[in-house]
């Protein structure tokens, strides 16, 4: 039916298809693509793209003559390839295969007239790019031109912001095929793009948008009451036998109104969605960039000696928008630049909780309330965000110690704020995984930390009960950091008993053997060295208790290993393993003093 000679029936079979991939999944779009949806897919995709200007509108049938049916399903069929792409690598190999980064570009050329359009094929672009090197090469001049045109497009609305983010992640994606001489100055446009959606208070947004909603509404529906009011006035005159005629054809018009009005009535609503849609991807590609490999000192002089007219070079430094402008690439320069431009003033206030009266607002609202979702998925993508940086910038480039403490506050305000201890294991991971980065750059520059030893055991003994692997790893971890500099201080032995026991009970009772032996190696830190580290770990008896528990963890990791992990995960135990050993005999050694 993709291929029926009815456009109407093209459209809703596309639509169907891309119901049915978007809600199965992985299984569904498989099966798809088994049963080769790839050939008419395809088919039509190109067909349309060729037929964008032919302008093709409505059956007179339809009374809709503003319709554009070969951009609505295109757009339906573009969301079908995007959904089988991300889930399927054939669907890809046939993408790269049958020229389908033609059609894509062509429906992007469609973004000042087609907004939507361009969105999905800018979100079918992203996916397909992704750790796709055969497609690099179908990368063209006039293709880079395309995506400049977006980037540098200026309209300030939620939907073009989220399209020129999208673009962005797919230059991001096809960086090698940018030359030399001009990626400092795209990286410097796409970090443009990125700060321009994350310095949007989300919050305060949705907060405008219901009210223009609210009152949009209102006006409508007293526009439509004047209207029924003349309809009545007018039937009045009317004898009975007309009236009778009259009243199905009034019902009929109104009806047609309210649906014409349907698209419209979610306006505010498709443009905070669009906003929140754009600071979710605008921070995991930054989190990409940050994990990103160094290049090579000749590559970084390359790009340091670019041409500096190019996009977005006029300036070494922009002073209404703070944007750091000295040439950017895959490095520690990078990583500086990032965290100085982007995470004081913009991911970092991303990572606060959503605005409690938007929240309060979107509860209240059926058609509003999946936003509270998203506003929680964005703070966790900031945190996540956050924890790249603070792997890869140096503590200058953070704004030094006072800066430091100051976020370490930050981030115990969001774990011991609310008057219950999170549960949500996405947050829990996200803000775990920031703060035992951010634990360990202080510990290793010996910056004093702000979270007492109370809260650090309040945290780990919740998040320990958390069924995310991860966070049981996060919270474990920063217990043995946190210890291993508190056996440095005086009088600290009954803190680091208390750590001691909580470490060897995890080590010894958690399912995971990637917990336990997390918890193992945060007690080789805590009690490495040191009078206080010493005291307290013969008054818990620790050495007998690893003795003990040494052959249970062999012989786990022989029974578990290999059937429940990856080969990493195995190398890393292995290497436990034997600093357990080294360590018993380290104990030993004390003993005998």
């Amino acid at each position: 039916m993709l291929l029926d000679q009815s456009l109407a029936v093209r459209e809703t079979a596309a639509g169907a298809l891309r119901n049915l991939s978007a809600c199965g999944g992985f299984e569904v779009c498989d099966d798809m693509v088994t049963k080769d949806i790839m050939t008419p897919l395809v088919a039509l995709l190109k067909e349309c793209s060729a037929g964008l200007d032919a302008n093709q509108v409505s059956p007179k049938k339809c009374k809709d003559t503003n319709k554009n049916y070969i951009e609505d399903i295109a757009n339906e069929a573009v969301n079908v390839l995007w959904n089988v792409c991300e889930c399927n690598g054939t669907a890809v190999s046939i993408f790269n295969k049958e020229g389908c980064l033609d059609a894509m570009l062509q429906y992007l050329k469609k973004f000042s007239t087609n907004v939507d359009l361009a969105i999905s094929a800018a979100n079918c672009l992203q996916a397909v790019t992704e750790d796709n090197p055969e497609l690099l090469s179908s990368f063209s001049s006039s293709a880079h031109q395309v995506l400049e045109s977006v980037m540098l497009s200026s309209d300030t609305a939620m939907d073009y912001i989220l399209l020129r983010t999208l673009v962005a992640g797919t230059g991001w994606n096809i960086k090698d095929t940018i030359p030399s001489n001009s990626l400092a100055s795209t990286v410097n446009a796409m970090l443009k793009i990125f700060s321009e959606s994350l310095a949007i208070d989300a919050g305060e947004t949705i907060i405008q948008m219901k009210e223009a909603e609210t009152q949009r509404l209102k006006l409508a529906a007293e526009a439509e009451t004047e209207e029924n009011m003349d309809d009545m006035t007018d039937k009045s005159i009317l004898n009975e036998d007309a009236e009778m005629e009259e009243t199905p054809k009034g019902k009929a018009r109104r009806k047609n109104n309210v649906l014409d009005l349907l698209p419209s009535d979610k306006l505010e609503l498709k443009q905070v969605t669009a906003l929140l849609m754009a600071q979710q991807t605008a921070l995991e590609i930054v989190v990409n960039m940050c994990s990103s490999e160094d290049p090579s000192d000749d590559e970084w002089e390359e790009l340091s000696s670019s041409d500096e007219s190019d996009l977005f070079m006029e300036n070494s430094y922009d002073e209404g928008s703070g944007l750091l402008m000295s040439p950017l690439c895959l490095s520690a320069e990078v990583h500086a630049a990032l965290l100085n431009y982007l995470v004081p003033k913009k991911i970092l206030d991303k990572t606060a909780f959503p605005n409690s009266v938007a929240v309060d607002l979107c509860a209240h609202s059926p058609s509003w309330k999946p936003l509270i979702k998203k506003l929680n998925v964005v703070q966790c993508r900031a945190l996540t965000c956050l924890h790249s940086i603070l792997l890869v910038a140096d503590v200058d480039c953070l704004g030094g110690s006072s800066a430091l403490q100051s976020l370490s506050q930050h981030l115990s305000h969001l774990v011991f704020s609310q008057s219950v201890f999170p549960k949500d294991a996405e947050f829990l991971e996200a803000v775990t995984s920031a703060l035992r980065a951010l634990l360990q750059t202080m510990a290793s520059k010996n910056i004093s930390q702000c979270i007492t030893p109370e809260q650090l055991i309040t945290l780990c003994e919740a998040g320990i009960q958390c069924s995310n692997v991860s966070v049981r790893v996060n919270v474990v971890s920063i217990l043995g950091i946190a210890g291993s500099v508190l056996a440095k201080v005086e009088d600290s032995a009954e803190t680091l008993k208390m750590i001691g026991k909580f470490l060897l009970e995890v080590a010894v009772k958690d399912s995971s053997l990637v917990v336990a032996g997390e918890a193992l190696d945060a007690l080789f830190d805590v009690f490495a060295d040191g009078k206080e580290a010493e005291t307290a770990a013969v008054e818990i008896k620790l050495l007998p208790a690893l003795k003990e528990f040494q052959p249970v963890f062999k012989m786990r990791i022989r029974k578990e290993g290999k059937k429940q992990y990856s080969t990493d995960q195995l190398c890393v135990l292995d290497n436990i393993k034997m600093n357990l050993r080294r360590f018993i005999a380290y104990q030993e050694t004390l003993g005998k003093k």
